[in-house]
């Protein structure tokens, strides 16, 4: 009886890992969005223009209960190279935008 106890339980442990296993790959960072948001913004600002590098460049909380995720692309345009940075302030709590803002840096 111990030993079908102690089988069941670790049928039911290795169940567990594995499936929480699974969760975590499946997950996507929750930045995610916010990226899409960011190369959307530089797109319509640089439209026919090259983005040659894209880089999540980090979170800085700013309350309890918000961030700002900081993205950062390397663009072309008229072949001289810009760095655009766009950092996002939003809720964490409620998953929503608070603020956008596109900052440009050439050469």
């Amino acid at each position: 009886m111990k030993r079908i106890l102690l089988l069941f339980l670790t049928i039911s442990l290795i169940m567990n890992i594995s499936s929480t296993s699974a969760l975590a790959l499946n997950q996507k960072p929750d930045y995610e969005k916010y990226g899409r948001i960011a190369i959307a913004i530089v797109k319509e600002d640089y439209p026919g223009e090259a983005v040659i590098e894209y880089q999540y460049t980090g979170r800085q909380k700013i309350s309890d209960t918000a961030v700002v995720d900081s993205f950062t692309f390397q663009v072309k345009e008229n072949n001289k190279p810009i760095t655009v940075t766009v950092k996002i302030a939003h809720s964490l709590k409620n998953k929503k935008l608070l603020r956008l803002s596109v900052e440009e840096k050439k050469g």
